[in-house]
This record gives structure tokens, C-alpha cells and sequence, in this order.
């Protein structure tokens, strides 16, 4: 398993120019260990770590080594490559509690990413890299990974009713859904390239993007029929309204779509300034769209029945980059991937204020995030080779005024 991660690694990252590294003790152990996986110069964008110790614990979660490797790459990557404070998010304050408990799944190097529930209550990922989809009892704590074909490279996941996965097979074209109950997989062709983020409609069709290829999609999973239309480019979240239309974000335009289900007809929303670039977004109770702004640091707002559009600026700036967005109860919950370490960020519509916390492993990106039948929030960061949940304890603030009210009240 580990050779074949590192060759897809080296067949996707690697590049005759890459930046060189720091010359010293750990050099050529850094080349033959880790850029296999990342490209050199990730490690000058990289937060880094002062202490050996840090680096170790990372280093840990990607791959095996043995005592003396790690301990030399661990001492040449703290000497060349501290942590960047001008990277650090700017966190804000609030009411609400919190509780992120993570899990590091089996494999290493997988880039464990997208995390589900499934109807059992199960949390299922898909590990792109080791194209892969793992199971965690969150009960239990139990794992078990299921191989897919090694060509799939599984971008995101959906479950279906029946607790069948539906994976996303970037690298080969594919539709594929895995029975976890006999391990069977039955793959869909769907004819084109880079199939990205999917969703089930209530009319029982399968809909999803295909960033590379610039079309939204809709998969009949009993006549095996793929339908297609072309769009603006790079559609890539995708979500269902309360109204039945699906709603498309567009990472290479700055626009929304509205998706017809049974015609595929596509309607813009555009979006102030040509710079804007949306990975994904998300459905108020309204009917209203919640979306993160990632090349502009803001998260907005859309009325699609108006077209009136709102934004605000994320609290880490303009290069904060938000990426995944979740709305629970009306708030508005989103990462801001650009920062080290990641952070989770909540915006509260009612009173426009916001409230973030660092991710505890947050060196990687938050891609995706699902909410559970509980209303938690589940995450990952596939630099570390983790996957999370996130438990809101308590708004602090109706806490003390329930307080208050009873003191007065005797």
C-alpha cells in the first residue's frame, strides 16, 4: 500500500523543478520520505513547528519511520521551517461551547477527507489517495477500510437510505456505489472528468459536478443513464433546496447556479466582483443560500427568489480562504482554510457576530463537512490523516440569562 501511495503521490505532486530544500542533515531523508507525498515547497506555505517534538507527532499520522529517520527529519524540519505566526487566524470570542474529537484512521498517507453519516449512525471517509472508503463505529471507536479499484481515487461520498456509500471516482469517471454488507462495488460510467461533489434527490436521481469537465450531471441508478449539461466553469459543491431545485457553487466564476432536476436547465445568480471564486455552499431553512467566498475571505448571502446578494468579511481577512460551509439551526458554520492551524468559524445571522476555534490537529484543509441526524458537525484534516466531529455543548450567554431569571424569581 505504501509504495502505491507514493507513486500516485509522485504521478500527481512531483515536478523536475521542484524548490529546492535547505541543504543540511535531513535533506535527502525529507526528499526520499515526504516528498513522495507533498512537493518541497509546501513545507516554505506550511505553518511549521518550533520543537522536534511537534514535527514528530505530525509526521507520526503520515508515515512510518523508523526511530532514527524521524528523529533526523523531525531536527532538520524544526531548524529550517518554524511556525509562521503571521499565518495564525485571528479568533474571536463568543458564547458557545464547544467539544472536537478526532480520530486518525488506519492507513497512512491516504489524505482521509469528506466525512458522512450513514443511516446506523456510522461515520464513513474517503481516503483519495489509497483509493478507499472507510467505516468508524463512533461508538466503539472500531475502523474498517474498504479498497475500491485503485484507478477510482474517491473525491467525496454520499449514503443512501439503504446505507449503501455512493463514492465519487475523480480519477477514472466513474459513479461508484460499495454494498458494506458484502463489500461489492458496482461502478457507473459516467463519461466525464473529475466527478466531484454528489447529492441524492428526493425524485430518487443521483446528481453531481464534474469540476474539470464544466457540467452538473444527473445518474439514474436503475437504467444506468447519465445525463449531462455543460456549465460555467469549475462547478463543484452542489446541494438540494427546499424548493427542489439544485443549487450548484462555481469555483472558476463568480456565480451560483439553479439547477432544473428534470430539464438540467442551468440559471445564474451572479456575484459581485469577477475575482470571486465559490467552493461551496449551503441551504437556510428560508430557502435562502449560505456560501463561502474563498478568493475574496468572506462568506454571503443569496436570495434566490430576489437576487439580492450580502457578504461579510470572515474574521482572518482576505486571504483566509473560507472552503466548507454547513448551516445548523439558521447559524452558519464554515472553516477558514488559508489559516495554521485550520479554524472553525460560526456566524450568527441574527446578530451578524461571529466565533471561531482553532482545529486541534488543524494543519490540514477542512474540504467538506456533513451535519449529523444529532445536528453535530462532522470535519476532517487529511494532512494528519484525521477525521472529526464537532458537538455544540451551549450557547453560554442563554446559560446565564436562564441564571439570572431564576435568582430574580427566588
Amino acid at each position: 500500500m505504501k509504495k502505491v501511495l507514493a507513486q500516485i503521490a509522485a504521478s500527481v505532486w512531483l515536478s523536475p523543478l521542484a524548490l529546492a530544500l535547505p541543504a543540511g542533515e535531513g535533506e535527502s531523508l525529507v526528499r526520499e520520505h515526504c516528498s513522495s507525498c507533498h512537493r518541497p515547497e509546501i513545507l516554505s506555505r506550511a505553518q511549521g513547528y518550533d520543537t522536534a517534538g511537534e514535527w514528530r507527532q505530525l509526521m507520526a499520522t503520515m508515515v512510518e519511520l523508523d526511530e532514527p529517520r524521524a528523529d533526523i527529519i523531525a531536527r532538520y524540519l524544526t531548524k529550517h521551517f518554524q511556525s509562521k505566526p503571521e499565518l495564525y487566524p485571528t479568533l474571536v470570542e463568543g458564547p458557545v461551547d464547544i467539544e472536537i474529537e478526532e480520530w486518525m484512521v488506519p492507513t497512512l498517507g491516504q489524505r482521509s477527507r469528506d466525512p458522512v453519516e450513514a443511516p446506523d449512525g456510522a461515520i464513513w471517509w474517503t481516503g483519495m489517495w489509497a483509493s478507499l472508503v472507510g467505516r468508524l463505529d463512533p461508538l466503539t471507536g472500531a475502523f474498517r477500510e474498504y479498497p475500491l479499484p485503485a484507478s477510482a481515487r474517491p473525491h467525496s461520498i454520499v449514503p443512501d437510505d439503504e446505507g449503501a456509500i455512493w463514492y465519487l471516482g475523480n480519477s477514472n469517471g466513474t459513479v461508484g456505489k460499495l454494498n458494506p454488507l458484502t463489500g461489492e462495488i458496482r461502478e457507473y460510467e459516467t463519461g466525464l472528468s473529475d466527478p466531484h461533489t454528489g447529492v441524492f434527490h428526493p425524485n430518487g436521481y443521483f446528481y453531481f459536478t464534474a469540476q474539470h469537465t464544466g457540467a452538473v450531471a444527473r445518474l439514474d441508478t436503475v437504467t444506468e443513464e447519465v445525463l449531462s449539461v455543460n456549465t460555467r466553469p469549475r462547478p463543484y459543491g452542489i446541494k438540494v433546496g427546499p424548493d427542489g431545485y439544485l443549487y450548484v457553487a462555481f469555483n472558476g466564476e463568480n456565480a451560483i447556479g439553479q439547477v432544473n432536476p428534470a430539464t438540467l436547465e442551468v440559471n445564474y445568480f451572479p456575484i459581485p466582483h469577477e475575482d470571486t471564486r465559490i467552493r461551496r455552499l449551503d441551504i437556510a431553512s428560508d430557502g435562502t443560500i449560505w456560501y463561502v467566498n474563498s478568493s475574496r475571505g468572506k462568506i454571503g448571502h443569496l436570495d434566490p427568489k430576489t437576487g439580492e446578494v450580502r457578504e461579510w468579511d470572515s474574521p482572518s481577512g482576505p486571504r483566509s480562504h473560507p472552503y466548507a460551509i454547513a448551516v445548523i439551526d439558521d447559524v452558519v458554520w464554515y472553516n477558514e482554510s488559508g489559516q495554521r492551524p485550520d479554524a472553525l468559524v460560526r456566524f450568527d445571522p441574527a446578530t451578524e457576530t461571529f466565533q471561531s476555534w482553532t482545529i486541534p490537529s488543524g494543519i490540514g484543509i477542512i474540504r467538506h463537512v456533513w451535519v449529523t441526524r444529532d445536528k453535530d458537525l462532522l470535519i476532517h484534516q487529511s494532512s494528519s490523516n484525521r477525521i472529526g466531529r464537532v458537538k455544540v455543548i451551549g450557547d453560554q450567554t442563554e446559560a446565564v440569562t436562564l441564571e439570572e431569571t431564576d435568582a430574580a424569581s427566588g
